[in-house]
């Protein structure tokens, strides 16, 4: 209703990002409309942005290992089992992976090592001195190859007819565990608790979470489900 605010939707918006990861959405009498369909709700709703919201969402993993260093396979399907840094949301007391919104300007790549620090490191509370050895302890995981998981429309239950989640969920894997085992896991920002959390199919995550984390064991080649799923036909 603000006489000055004319957002240029499907376009860069100076700093804002209006464009969605999903391409071209329409725009009706000013207003984005929802490129999956009605929620029931017009308007903004809780988010922050008419349109597409941009979030970052870091996977962090390692395996898990007995006190020698051994890698432990699950029982049933023999693959090794996978963790990843899980946070418990304050807001509703689900567990996720720790994530958040994308800052006008920033890249990406800079929002996800940003909400991870914030939110699995409670870096907000930290020196100066303690921040920049976490920044540099953090560099090697997050500056080598990585996985990017997802990108895209989510389906978050606070969008709206004309406002939506859309997110980028990106895999970085401590493959020896050197990087996170020194690292000190402490909740920070939204997070309630932080821990490393056995990743199976039991596993009930926030919004589209549990999707991230199973693409990540399939990429992974870790355990994910008892069930062998249906039985090849001949």
């Amino acid at each position: 209703s603000d006489k000055g605010f004319s957002p240029k939707f499907n376009e860069r918006d100076g700093e804002v990002e209006r464009r969605s990861l999903n391409g071209l959405y329409v725009v009706e009498n000013g207003r984005p409309r929802n490129p999956v369909g009605r929620t029931g709700l017009t308007g903004r709703g809780l988010l922050g942005r008419w349109g597409p919201n941009h979030a970052a969402d870091p996977v962090v993993t390692r395996w898990k290992r007995d006190r020698s260093g051994n890698k432990i396979a699950h029982p049933v399907t023999g693959k090794n089992i996978l963790q990843f840094v899980a946070i418990k949301r304050r807001d509703c007391g689900e567990w996720a992976i720790p994530g958040g919104m994308v800052d006008p300007g920033e890249k990406i790549s800079t929002t996800l090592k940003r909400e991870f620090e914030e939110e699995a490191l409670n870096s907000l509370q930290k020196s100066p001195e303690e921040k920049a050895e976490l920044e540099k302890r953090l560099h090697k995981l997050f500056s080598q190859e990585h996985f990017v998981v997802y990108r895209g429309y989510v389906d978050d239950p606070r969008n709206t007819d004309n406002a939506w989640m859309e997110t980028e969920a990106v895999n970085y894997h401590d493959e020896t565990g050197e990087t996170m085992d020194n690292l000190p896991l402490e909740a920070g920002d939204d997070a309630g608790i932080v821990k490393w959390v056995d990743i199976s199919e039991k596993l009930k995550l926030y919004a589209s979470h549990s999707y991230f984390i199973k693409l990540v064991t399939e990429k992974q080649g870790a355990h994910w489900s008892e069930d062998p799923g249906p039985e090849c036909c001949e």
